[in-house]
């Protein structure tokens, strides 16, 4: 297991390049000017209150979008006043501004923001539209991210990684869930990223992927031996499964009731596991244990409901008075 990302920044550059066709970004000062700059906040700030001198509040450390209403009040003001309040806002250490529908940039903002290598973009779309549309690719960018030692794979809709020691047999089980039509997303790393605080979504790195390492045999195309449908880019992890061999497991749990979690960036994933002996069906065993958390996600413990019923059993039945 590797330790997670500290919290991330972005700079410019890597902003424009990423999203700059998404977001329809075209430059409006010299290329790559500021583009060394760092975003530090993954949101998106209007700077109506900058322009009018209060700064107390001033979210310097987010990109700064101007719509229609600061451009507006920016034209109501004489020039001398205009180049005074862009040069104030200008001289905060503000990642980048993106001018929105393609409005007419007053000339004043333009010379602030290239004396002090501040990159401004112009975007045809609306003002709104824009902030939604770059919130979410901030937040993909700054979400936590961390790898795990362990291959993934979509069994039935649900997200299994499937991790142990070097050896113990995860590539073969892999083989046998893809031989039974399941979908490989990640072999040996999972790259993992936080969404929206709640859920942890899994990948591949991209140099790797449709590729697996087979010990004895080496490295295999999945998608040319099994198919296109037997990879997937990114799924939602449900399910940990640890192999581990038999002697080295003090107990073992027999009945399931008592559910086990791993925990990845601060969320806690269900956790299997399963002990590893000579002629076990791993992959069955994995794909089974997929199976019954997909019964549990929809509220149905076979664990407990059988406890349920052993207990009912056990209780003497009341004479008929």
């Amino acid at each position: 297991m590797t330790s997670p990302e500290k919290h991330p920044t972005l700079t410019v550059g890597e902003f424009y390049t990423r999203h700059s066709e998404s977001l329809q970004l075209e430059p409006l000062t010299e290329a790559g000017i500021g583009f060394q700059r760092r975003i530090r906040e993954p949101t998106i700030n209007r700077p109506g209150l900058a322009l009018c001198g209060f700064f107390s509040y001033f979210a310097d450390k987010r990109i700064q979008v101007m719509g229609s209403a600061e451009l507006s009040y920016l034209k109501s003001l004489p020039d001398k006043e205009v180049k005074q309040r862009c040069e104030a806002m200008c001289e905060h250490p503000i990642p980048c501004i993106v001018v929105a529908r393609h409005h007419r940039v007053p000339e004043a903002l333009i010379i602030a923001a290239r004396d002090r290598e501040i990159a401004v973009f112009s975007t045809p779309m609306v003002t709104m539209r824009f902030i939604n549309a770059a919130t979410l690719a901030l937040e993909f960018d700054f979400a936590p991210r961390k790898s795990e030692y362990g291959s993934m794979v979509d069994i039935q809709g649900i997200g299994v990684i499937i991790r142990g020691s070097s050896g113990i047999g995860k590539s073969e089980c892999v083989l046998g869930l893809l031989e039974r039509g399941y979908s490989l997303v990640s072999d040996d790393i999972t790259h993992l990223r936080v969404v929206e605080g709640r859920e942890l979504m899994g990948t591949s790195a991209e140099l790797t992927r449709n590729h697996m390492e087979v010990r004895g045999i080496g490295v295999i195309n999945v998608t040319a031996i099994f198919g296109v449908g037997a990879i997937r880019l990114e799924k939602r992890l449900d399910l940990v499964v640890t192999l581990k061999d038999w002697q080295e497991i003090e107990e073992i749990e027999r009945t399931g009731i008592e559910q086990q979690y791993y925990e990845i960036l601060g969320l806690f994933v269900p956790h299997v596991t399963v002990p590893v002996r000579s002629g076990r069906d791993l992959g069955r065993l994995v794909e089974v244990a997929a199976l019954d958390q997909k019964l549990k996600s929809h509220g149905h413990n076979s664990a407990i409901e059988f406890n349920e019923r052993l207990m009912n059993a056990m209780q003497p039945k009341k004479k008929d008075e």
